[in-house]
């Protein structure tokens, strides 16, 4: 029986998981794997030399760290469905990246450390989120250890964030006395045992909770306390409405323990049931339905050297509408080009598979020679344009020069493509060549990675000058404002990758003398005719 377009997508789930560094978050990725039978044995983020790696963790820097620095892109079937997940870093300093993912996405999972709360980081990711009104679903991570009371959890989410958090099961006592979970839908009860902690799933206990031995595990005096707050949420609650789900206003929160493999299977399978299909785009062209037969996908990561041996370059996919044939030509909107895309894979951290087909909702890879861009949109018709990408203006500025002039062609090479992923942004001296080139970036530790992406992918040493100034604009091309903001010592001229007219500044207020005093417009984000 053949399936029809319509039903491959309704399929379809895909959503990225956000949070603020430390709250769990490639932990809770590696156990959706594990539990959605993508895996068959879970890594630890934590970087120790005696355990496996997280499987969305690819880079060795990110094994080094055990942070997320890239966005990683997987996908699996389960019970039924086609899932894509796309895990983000949490560290603020690649928040642009984290960003871009989130436009691939249709619906979120916000993790929140049960004794931290609703962090600094987790609280922009949400604004993201909520400016696209997609969906949020809450996953309270460590509930096995001393943390807020799961009450001032639900109350701190509400008056933070501005949404409706609706319980959809309750925890049973917390820290040292955490018994399990409670299923307010259903009854049940879901044990929290120690062979779970150990990674025995054998020992999984679930129960009703009128059942004997369930009461007996729970004790009289957690079992009272359940009562009183399960009466509390169903008096003064909010309401369950998957209207409002949909639309972002409201946020279904589960509890449990991803390291220690609790929860995680509940959770699963409620989000399967409530979280939505691909969703219509609203492109230049008016709505893009996800089942209008024209392909039509956007480039929005851009990635090099995932496959060390290869040295190859990824372009990620979204599709939007549509179905992915093997061998299809598309039309590149931003050159008016045919391309044909030949090989697309399906993405698993490092591993790829070739695939025959693809629909709306999947995220695919595509060998790049450095023709895309993040941003570009391939379709089979030309034209079609979506809202553009977030911009971050970078805000640390350093000089990267080569310690080995022999090694000229691999430095330029790895700072173009490292560029071309959205990584740093590059400047271009007016007095130096591209050798030394000035890179900006929004956080320092990307100066990090990239003295260390640069040693370990092109073999090139670097040295990183620091540089005074905080922010950049554009201007336009004016000779005689170019000249006076070349004089003054409060600016640096350059030219961006598309040779714009840029100028570094100290700090915003000398921008405003400078503006003022010259009558110099400037621009946070370069001037397109």
């Amino acid at each position: 029986m053949s399936i029809s377009l319509e039903e491959h997508i309704s399929s379809r789930k895909t959503f990225a998981i956000i949070s603020h560094p430390d709250a769990g978050k490639t932990t809770l990725t590696e156990k959706l794997l594990l539990f959605g039978g993508a895996i068959h044995l879970a890594g630890n983020v934590k970087a120790r030399k005696t355990q496996r790696y997280a499987t969305s963790d690819w880079m060795e820097l990110e094994r080094q760290r055990g942070i997320s620095i890239t966005s990683s892109a997987m996908q699996f079937n389960y019970q039924g469905f086609v899932i894509n997940i796309l895990d983000t870093p949490g560290h603020q300093d690649f928040s642009e990246d984290t960003y871009r993912t989130l436009t691939a996405a249709d619906s979120a999972v916000m993790l929140i450390d049960a004794a931290k709360g609703v962090e600094v980081q987790t609280i922009k990711l949400f604004e993201v989120c909520k400016r696209r009104g997609i969906p949020i679903f809450t996953f309270v991570n460590k509930m096995d250890r001393e943390g807020k009371h799961p009450i001032d959890l639900m109350d701190e989410v509400e008056k933070v964030l501005g949404i409706e958090a609706y319980a959809m099961n309750w925890p049973i006592g917390d820290g040292a006395d955490f018994k399990g979970i409670y299923d307010r839908e259903t009854g049940n009860v879901e044990c929290f045992t120690d062979g779970l902690r150990k990674g025995n799933d054998d020992t999984r206990r679930t129960g009703h909770v009128d059942d004997p031995e369930i009461r007996e595990w729970i004790g009289e005096d957690l079992l009272n306390r359940l009562q009183e707050e399960i009466e509390l949420l169903d008096m003064a609650g909010n309401v369950f409405d998957k209207e409002r789900v949909d639309r972002g206003e409201v946020t279904p929160v589960f509890f449990g323990s991803a390291l220690n493999n609790f929860g995680v299977p509940n959770f699963l399978d409620s989000f399967l049931e409530l979280a939505p299909a691909p969703a219509p785009r609203q492109s230049n062209m008016g709505t893009l339905e996800p089942a209008s037969p024209q392909f039509v996908g956007f480039v929005f990561k851009i990635q090099a050297n995932m496959n060390a041996m290869h040295r190859d370059r990824i372009a990620f996919i979204r599709i939007c509408s549509g179905r992915y044939e093997r061998g299809m030509n598309v039309i590149h909107n931003r050159t008016h080009r045919k391309m044909r895309l030949a090989q697309p894979q399906q993405l698993f951290a490092q591993e790829r598979t070739i695939l025959d087909e693809a629909y709306a909702g999947d995220i695919i890879g595509v060998h790049d020679s450095g023709v895309l861009r993040i941003g570009d949109v391939l379709a089979e018709k030309d034209g079609i344009e979506f809202e553009a990408m977030p911009f971050f203006s970078p805000e640390n500025f350093a000089r990267v020069s080569i310690a080995n002039a022999l090694k000229r062609k691999q430095f330029i090479k790895g700072i173009q493509e490292l560029q071309e992923e959205g990584a740093i942004h590059v400047f271009r001296d007016l007095n130096i060549g591209v050798e030394a080139p000035v890179v900006g970036v929004v956080g320092q530790l990307q100066f990090e990675v990239l003295e260390y992406r640069l040693r370990d992918e092109y073999g090139v040493e670097v040295q990183i000058n620091s540089l005074p100034y905080e922010i950049v604009q554009w201007i336009p091309k004016d000779e005689e404002k170019i000249r006076i903001l070349k004089e003054s010592s409060m600016s640096m001229v350059v030219l961006d990758q598309d040779e714009n007219y840029a100028v570094l500044l100290l700090d915003k207020w000398k921008a405003n003398w400078l503006s003022e005093r010259y009558g110099i417009d400037f621009y946070p984000q370069p001037i397109r005719e």
